[in-house]
């Protein structure tokens, strides 16, 4: 939750962004077919879904494993289900969607520039100056010839 004046960190969301991502996320809802163990409103409560957002943005801005979530985000197995959940419903594709068309109009994308950066051979003259083999680098030796066996 973003207080006036504080600075957020890269995880964080701030509550434009947070306005943002709302009205993307699916309703949870019961099947009506489905038989269920409880009754409604047993077991756990759901998990705020700003709070599960932030947690999920946590993990995928620092890299730490899901286990490693800290608890204040909720449990993480929870965390990484709804992860799985609004990924299945396509929510950070059309948040990823929206946020090209906003920069787009705020700064303009250049769609007719496009580069693409790869390698489809090896360098030609890669093999002699590092060696054949990882281990063989940097070496200033004769390679012995084959014994014919």
């Amino acid at each position: 939750m973003q207080t006036a004046g504080k600075r957020l960190q890269s995880w964080e969301i701030s509550d434009e962004l947070w306005g943002i991502v709302k009205p993307l996320l699916p309703e949870r809802e019961r099947k009506p077919k489905k038989k269920y163990k409880r009754k409604t409103g047993g077991g756990r409560k759901p998990l705020e879904p700003r709070r599960v957002f932030e947690g999920i943005v946590f993990v995928l801005r620092t890299g730490i494993q899901w286990k490693a979530l800290p608890k204040e985000y909720g449990a993480s197995s929870s965390v990484h289900k709804y992860f799985q959940e609004w990924e299945a419903a396509g929510v950070f594709k059309a948040l990823w969607e929206r946020g090209v068309k906003l920069y787009d109009q705020q700064q303009g994308v250049k769609w007719r520039w496009q580069a693409i950066d790869g390698a489809k051979f090896k360098a030609p003259m890669g093999d002699g100056a590092v060696g054949g083999n990882p281990t063989d680098r940097g070496k200033k030796r004769h390679r012995a010839a084959s014994s014919g066996r």
